[in-house]
């Protein structure tokens, strides 16, 4: 039977699901604020680097149109700085990962999506909605799912305190992507510095506007040095800035940054918001639901680089959800058991995400420590990017940390 469904934001879970359920059978409608040719002039929305799992659900759909001619990223690198000698790491190690990650510069995915989605048949509505919409688009669909949102709209989404240990923001954001980065040898990686009482850089190769390139990530502690972007004007001060990051505290990386240039003056991003986890069920005035989805309900710091696995993730769990359901109503039992389906994966993503936004715990440190000694537990830390289910128990429990060193130790 066919079922028609609005969407509301055209992202990486709005698109992909989207196209999902055309290609299921059902009508679909994506209502969003900007066209794509607007999206690819635009600013760059994200860093977006995405694991083996997330790819498949794009390979699945066949959507995933840059595989050849985006560079992969094939390890995870981790350094600490030392705290003694200026110039040296403290820690240092390189795990592979069993399937290459990428990553495509939403500038080029979602234009692409969005011409894929009208091929199918999908109606595209470029529109900034507001709740009277919602109204009526929920009046004229079977299900109304909200991918996106700010202000009015995100606001129907209640906090959910128990989920969410932050109110505010954790770290100063900031994206800088580059052109002429000098390549690791060996092979690619995410380089992950970690800069105690400082914040975190890292870096990996990527697909852009202007062809392959480098995304710098800043995650600046707030009120610290890396806390620097307010008073940044334009382009050329946010390299120059990023540079000095480098210098100052990340030689070994500043090296391979002497000649960069930014892909493009939109190459870049600034700015700061609390990781929140929301209530999946918003209600309008006139007491119809809609359904949150991705980042409108739940919302990850970039710090462990999940943004976009996990709304590619909620996607594909949705799109399962809804083709299970059959031809039955979409009420509020089967918003709350989509979303928590969805959080029975993405509790442990939050859950990892967010303990490394605090100081970490001396069994942490042990296990980053430790991974120099033992190459297993670094291509498993690195493939955890990929699934961080794996990270649990023992990345979270200090006493499973011991049991697991000692299993590795023997």
């Amino acid at each position: 039977m066919m079922r028609h469904f609005t969407i509301i934001g055209g992202g990486q879970s709005g698109l992909q699901l989207g196209i999902g359920l055309l290609k299921a059978g059902h009508k679909v409608r994506i209502v969003q604020n900007r066209t794509g040719e607007e999206i690819e002039k635009g600013k760059v929305l994200s860093s977006q680097c995405m694991f083996d799992q997330a790819l498949q659900n794009e390979r699945d759909l066949g959507i995933n149109f840059w595989e050849s001619e985006c560079p992969t990223v094939d390890s995870i690198n981790f350094t600490v700085p030392s705290p003694e000698v200026a110039g040296d790491k403290a820690i240092d190690w390189n795990g592979k990962l069993d399937k290459p990650a990428q990553s495509v510069d939403q500038r080029v995915k979602v234009p692409r999506w969005m011409k894929e989605f009208a091929k199918l048949g999908g109606e595209m509505v470029i529109h900034d909605a507001s709740i009277e919409d919602l109204e009526a688009y929920q009046q004229e669909s079977d299900l109304v799912i909200v991918a996106a949102g700010k202000g009015e709209i995100a606001r129907m989404f209640e906090r959910d305190a128990e989920r969410s240990p932050f109110d505010r923001p954790q770290r100063a954001l900031a994206l800088t992507y580059v052109t002429g980065m000098e390549a690791r040898p060996d092979h690619s990686a995410v380089s992950f510095n970690l800069i105690p009482t400082v914040g975190e850089y890292f870096t990996f190769p990527a697909l852009s506007v202007t062809g392959p390139c480098d995304i710098m990530v800043f995650e600046g502690i707030p009120g610290g040095p890396m806390d620097c972007w307010k008073d940044v004007k334009g382009p050329e001060e946010h390299l120059a800035k990023s540079k000095w990051i480098l210098d100052t505290f990340l030689p070994w990386e500043a090296e391979r940054c002497k000649d960069v240039a930014l892909t493009d003056d939109n190459g870049i991003l600034a700015g700061a918001f609390p990781p929140t986890v929301r209530k999946p069920v918003g209600r309008l005035p006139s007491g119809a639901i809609v359904l949150g989805m991705a980042d409108a309900v739940c919302l990850n710091d970039p710090i462990t680089g999940q943004g976009s696995n996990n709304a590619s993730k909620a996607a594909k769990c949705y799109l399962d959800a809804i083709l299970a359901h059959g031809d039955k109503e979409f009420d509020e039992a089967f918003m709350v058991s989509t979303f928590e389906a969805y959080w029975a994966y993405a509790q442990f993503v939050v859950g990892w995400t967010n303990a490394l936004l605090s100081p970490p715990p001396p069994h942490v440190l042990n296990i980053m420590r430790s991974a120099q000694a033992y190459p297993e537990l670094a291509k498993r830390i690195a493939n955890g990017f990929n699934d961080p289910r794996d990270f649990f128990p023992w990345f979270a429990v200090p006493e499973e940390a011991d049991a697991y060193l000692a299993k590795l130790a023997a």
